[in-house]
């Protein structure tokens, strides 16, 4: 039995801040070692953070991640350090290929490997990751090679999130032909639903069939459209988790390990494992002359199991950190949400004061000649609550000023949405004139159900810096908004929406007695059918078959389909759902196609 003090590094990296990253790398490297860990592993890409999208394409971008190498290896006296990086390309290999290895010009998404002030053997990823929002081949050549890794008697194999998703991959290759014991696999994996749960069940599967330890280390935080929410474990060789990091916080796991050793593995000894691209992938073995030096008499073991949170409470955590890091990392002072007294802009306005603290929340409330007294009523009575700095700007004489103006144009005509359009379009130049003025970021209110269909105003409500609940449909709208009223710990005080902002009928309130049941099905009507359409690729047939009116399916998958041209100039929002408007579901704009049909 051979013991293992393991130190997990949940970090909240800022995309292209390399020396931050690096500074705050180091810091927890130094940590660990006081902690007495015998190797501490960081996140995926943790030196340039994660996605770098197009500043992967700058060379001077991968010289500068090289130079933090160094500076990182020198404070690893006494502890070996994973740290996700990345690494240039074999120049060598292109030259030998010629124009046969274009793909061998690009760099590796990798693990830098630094032992004791040494710099050993890297890996680099193998599975590139290239749907939804990934489009890791566009940056990156597969690794092919999945070292492991020798500390005395136990073998580390490391490898990279997407690597462990394949039950033919790294983690089997390692197990079977490197004998590893234990597996450290390192991620930016980014949250949505049901992501947490179904990544426990794969690597529950992986540990089993494999007969190994896994360590599972995510990164945490908020990057533009996607939040990564950490939930880091580590599992036993049965599938059982033994400790889990915080969910949505950064965080420093450590855990004591005991790894049985002595027993005799199946290993097929270093060798060809399996191919890459046509080409074998070898698993050398490491010699890393490192041996952990754990455990110290008297010195008590350590473990950490968070509990899992539910579901309403991880969205919410997700919005709000969300929030957090899109305002902060882009230097933002304050935020401006256009509050109406609907459900909508109370829940925007919730999430964006648990982020920031009230005082850098300011709600504008504009109402028109169809503002109702009741959602004055409740506009006020929210700020109050949240208590927030709000202002009321009257649309009224601008939208009677403008209906001059455009009097002799429209004549012969009758109003319609053009003149409801036009009090949305007012809201949002005065919420922009704001941003403009004071430099805060206007947070837009529209849900996924009305982004969906495109029910908002393109210039109007759409106007804005980053749509919080963009991925939320209407239906999990109120159920957040129910869930966050009737909860509150250390990190969330108590807030209650008012209670008639939960139970109204929503509207617009562009027109008289205008409610959106007037354009739109039931909400779990239209949430139903909108998960089928655009979050599963339905077709009309399933749907109807479903139990749906095909005349209601026709209508909204219309309604869906000629909105793409709105959508695409909408601002960026948060991803929740498996599917979210944007990177994961890229339509054509222009499209006879008509699936409906």
């Amino acid at each position: 039995m051979m013991m293992i003090r393991l130190a997990m590094v949940q970090m909240n990296a800022v995309v292209g801040d390399l020396e931050g990253n690096t500074r705050t790398i180091c810091g927890w490297i130094r940590e660990a070692r006081k902690a007495k860990a015998d190797v501490v592993v960081f996140p995926e890409l943790a030196v340039c953070g994660y996605p770098p999208e197009d500043l992967l394409l700058m060379p001077k971008f991968l010289f500068d991640i090289s130079r933090m190498r160094d500076r990182i290896t020198k404070v690893t006296t006494g502890i070996m350090a994973v740290v996700g990086s990345v690494i240039e390309s074999d120049r060598s290999a292109q030259q030998r290929l010629g124009d046969h290895g274009k793909d061998r010009r690009k760099p590796l998404n990798a693990a830098w490997v630094l032992v004791n002030g040494q710099v050993k053997r890297s890996y680099a990823k193998c599975k590139l990751p290239n749907y939804g929002v990934f489009d890791e081949e566009r940056y990156f050549q597969p690794g092919r090679t999945s070292p492991v890794y020798g500390l005395g008697p136990l073998r580390i194999g490391i490898n990279i999130c997407e690597d462990i998703w394949f039950a033919d991959g790294p983690t089997s290759w390692q197990a079977a032909y490197g004998g590893a014991h234990l597996v450290l696999n390192i991620n930016a994996s980014p949250y949505h639903v049901g992501k947490t749960q179904n990544r426990e069940r794969m690597l529950a599967i992986r540990a089993k069939a494999n007969n190994v330890m896994v360590s599972y280390t995510n990164m945490v935080g908020g990057q533009d459209e996607l939040v990564f929410d950490g939930n880091s474990l580590v599992m036993d060789s049965t599938g059982v988790v033994l400790a889990r990091a915080k969910a949505f916080k950064e965080d420093f796991l450590l855990t004591d390990l005991q790894i049985p050793v002595t027993r005799k593995r199946k290993s097929k000894g270093p060798g060809n494992a399996s191919k890459v691209d046509g080409e074998d992938v070898r698993v050398p073995m490491i010699r890393t002359g490192w041996t952990p030096r754990w455990p110290k008499s008297g010195v008590p073991g350590v473990r950490r199991l968070t509990p899992v949170i539910g579901e309403l409470e991880e969205i919410y955590r997700a919005l709000v950190l969300g929030v957090q890091d899109y305002v902060r990392k882009n230097a933002f002072s304050r935020v401006l949400v256009g509050i109406s007294g609907g459900i909508d802009s109370a829940l925007t306005a919730l999430i964006a004061r648990d982020a920031l603290g009230a005082s850098n929340v300011m709600g504008v409330m504009m109402p028109s000649p169809y503002t109702s007294k009741e959602s004055r009523e409740d506009a006020r009575r929210l700020g109050e609550r949240l208590g927030i700095e709000m202002q009321h700007l009257s649309i009224t004489r601008a939208f009677k000023v403008l209906l001059g103006v455009l009097g002799k144009s429209f004549q012969g005509f009758q109003a319609d949405t053009t003149e409801e359009n036009l009090q949305a379009r007012i809201r949002g130049t005065l919420l922009m004139a704001l941003s403009n003025k004071f430099g805060y970021l206007v947070l837009t209110t529209g849900n996924k159900s009305e982004m969906s269909v495109g029910y908002a105003t393109l210039y109007g409500d759409m106007a804005g810096g980053f749509a919080v609940i963009k991925d939320i449909p209407k239906t999990k709208v109120y159920q957040l908004s129910r869930w966050r009223s009737e909860y509150w710990d250390s990190d969330f005080d108590r807030v209650i929406i008012p209670e008639r902002i939960q139970v109204r009928a929503p509207s617009a309130e562009l027109r008289h007695d205008q409610t959106d049941q007037d354009t739109l099905p039931p909400y779990p009507v239209l949430d139903a059918i909108l998960q089928a359409y655009v979050e599963d690729n339905e077709s009309m047939g399933r749907i109807v078959k479903m139990g749906y009116d095909s005349h209601v399916v026709r209508t909204i998958m219309g309604m869906v389909d000629r909105s793409e041209y709105k959508r695409r100039q909408a601002p960026v929002g948060i991803k929740i759902t498996s599917r979210a408007l944007g990177k994961d579901r890229r339509m054509p704009i222009t499209n006879r196609y008509c699936s409906g049909a």
